[in-house]
């Protein structure tokens, strides 16, 4: 079974960033139950990893494993979307409008 390693970067220890690991725990407990890792960087600690990657806001999530990684801006409170754009497993790709279109 494939892990997912994910890196969170957040601002501090704001609300919004306190929501954005809530709501990636909880996306990963649903979909990734013992099959994933998460680290949080705080940017204002650790300026220069953020940087690296070239994390312009926050809270941003990139999925460092598997390939190709994948980032999302944002709380993450809208799990569906979030779990689409990260490519995370028993995620439908299309709505019933679209399969109809």
């Amino acid at each position: 079974m494939t892990t997912y390693s994910f890196r969170l970067y957040v601002a501090g220890q704001t609300e919004r960033s306190q929501a954005a690991q809530v709501n990636l725990r909880m996306l990963c407990d649903s979909r990734l139950p013992g099959r994933y890792q998460i680290d949080v960087v705080d940017v204002t600690d650790q300026p220069d990893l953020a940087e690296e990657e070239r994390v312009l806001a926050t809270p941003t999530v990139i999925r460092m494993a598997p390939l190709p990684r994948r980032r999302v801006i944002g709380d993450l409170s809208d799990h569906r979307r979030t779990a689409l754009a990260l490519g995370l497993p028993g995620v439908a790709t299309s709505t019933p409008l679209e399969d109809e279109i």
